[in-house]
């Protein structure tokens, strides 16, 4: 199994697919409002470095990091290929963006996911993520979780 993580353009069809599919997902469990999806232009910004997961070279996954301009970043649009899940590219996807943010010495990255994500809340605290209040400009929500992990940077 060859898995490969690189930083790629999110406007690409499998990436897009995956997106399509995140969002749905989403939906199925959230009402809008609850809901905080960067969509495909957001992505494409200057601050946000997108990551694709591929499989024997199917696109399989993807994450972005974005970056807060205060020394933190934030982790936006992880998600795996249900088909592919079993198969460690979560676990890359984040050990990839947290090399990325050590390199940028940043001191923390957070995240928002939702209460009707088990597997995406065991994911996060497997890698040392701890529940925080709402940050930037989000809203405390009973729907959302919000998560951070420090960096070695004081």
């Amino acid at each position: 199994m060859s898995l490969t993580i690189s930083i790629e353009s999110p406007r690409q069809e499998g990436v897009i697919r995956l997106l399509d599919m995140s969002s749905a997902y989403a939906e199925s469990l959230y009402p809008p409002e609850s809901n905080h999806i960067l969509d495909l232009a957001s992505l494409e910004k200057p601050d946000v470095t997108f990551w694709v997961a591929r499989l024997e070279g199917a696109i399989v996954g993807c994450c972005a990091l974005v970056d807060a301009g205060d020394g933190t970043a934030e982790i936006k649009r992880m998600f795996v290929d249900p088909a592919a899940r079993g198969r460690n590219v979560a676990r890359k996807l984040m050990e990839t963006l947290e090399a990325a943010a050590l390199e940028r010495n940043l001191a923390a990255i957070r995240l928002e996911t939702g209460i009707y994500q088990p597997e995406a809340i065991g994911l996060y605290r497997k890698f040392g993520y701890a529940e925080i209040p709402a940050f930037g400009s989000y809203k405390p929500d009973p729907l959302s979780l919000f998560m951070e992990k420090r960096l070695g940077k004081a």
